[in-house]
């Protein structure tokens, strides 16, 4: 691991080496994954939708305290818009907080419901956004720790506006008092420092780590990452106001194509887009069967490497460019 070269809100917020956090990834985000972004000196995020039994993420949640030794690592509470697909987590909430989580990334709809009980065990809660508008509304307006913005580059759903994380990493911390995050489209750690230069506390990724060695995806789904472009993602879904950025596949072709017929009637849509169609392409490497996130920083993730390895490339490419910067400077 690198000695810790960058110190932020967010490194003394989480109690990490490095500013770089692994967000939630569904499906994905289990313990290994987790584990393998704490122990390379970041902070990562279970998916708790990832396990719907509560034994198996009360086992789940066991595990990754064995793979970090004791160091703790975070949840992910993604509320989506369909309130039936949101009962589990007040039940994974409690079962979190009882094994000794105490942070969280929450994402999608504002976690209202959730901040009595967090803010009653002392835990950190870091909410996602996809606009500074909405950035600055939740700053106000929620008692959370930290800020996450994700810009039109992420993998995922980078909302509707669409406006660069370049652009967001400047306009963000410019208007919120709280620690920033950025996300969407880091995949280098010249991107860090530059971001870090801009005024925000840390980034986010999930891309850049699909071809971490820890995260259990079939390698053929790791393949198409490590070949894919920064053009090789496209957005679906935007007709639902729930816009997805993923791998450009056969499905996602398909969904466009209905979209661009102005059909309404989202079970057309159903077979294509159901979440578990993304669970069965990572289990057989079928990557044209389901729409499956990844975004523009898809261009960064040349090999399959441990997280380990990432991580420390990403220091190392920040510091050489603030070195790069400092002998700019008279």
């Amino acid at each position: 691991m690198r000695d810790q070269y960058f110190r932020t809100k967010i490194t003394e917020l989480f109690d990490i080496k490095h500013p770089i956090l692994c967000g939630g990834l569904m499906w994905l985000g289990n313990a290994e994954y987790a584990a393998a972004a704490v122990n390379a000196g970041g902070m990562g995020f279970m998916t708790a939708k990832t396990f719907p039994d509560p034994i198996q993420f009360r086992d789940e949640l066991s595990k990754a305290w064995d793979l970090t030794s004791g160091k703790p690592f975070g949840v992910n509470l993604y509320q989506s818009m369909r309130p039936e697909e949101n009962e589990v987590l007040n039940g994974h909430l409690k079962i979190a907080l009882d094994s000794g989580v105490r942070y969280f990334e929450t994402a999608g709809m504002p976690p209202t419901d959730f901040l009595p009980q967090l803010r009653e065990a002392n835990s950190t809660i870091l909410h996602k956004v996809s606009t500074v508008r909405h950035a600055v509304s939740a700053a106000r307006k929620l008692d959370i720790d930290a800020i996450t913005i994700v810009g039109a580059e992420c993998g995922g759903h980078p909302g509707l506006e669409l406006v660069s994380s370049l652009v967001q990493a400047v306009t963000g911390p410019e208007q919120i008092e709280i620690p920033v995050v950025i996300g969407g489209g880091i995949g280098h750690g010249r991107q860090l420092a530059a971001i870090l230069g801009m005024g925000a506390e840390g980034v986010l990724i999930g891309t850049r780590v699909l071809v971490a060695e820890e995260v259990w995806s079939h390698p053929e789904i790791k393949k198409q990452v490590v070949n894919a472009g920064a053009a090789d993602s496209t957005l679906v879904m935007a007709s639902f106001r729930n816009t997805s950025r993923v791998i450009n596949n056969e499905y996602a072709r398909t969904v466009q194509k209905l979209e661009q017929k102005g059909i309404t009637d989202f079970d057309q849509y159903w077979p294509y887009v159901k979440g578990s169609n993304a669970y069965d392409a990572y289990t057989t490497g079928d990557w044209d069967k389901a729409l499956l996130s990844m975004g523009q920083a898809a261009t960064f993730a040349n090999n399959v490497a441990p997280m380990q390895v990432i991580f420390d490339d990403l220091i190392d490419e920040a510091k050489y460019s603030v070195e790069r910067m400092s002998s700019l400077t008279k």
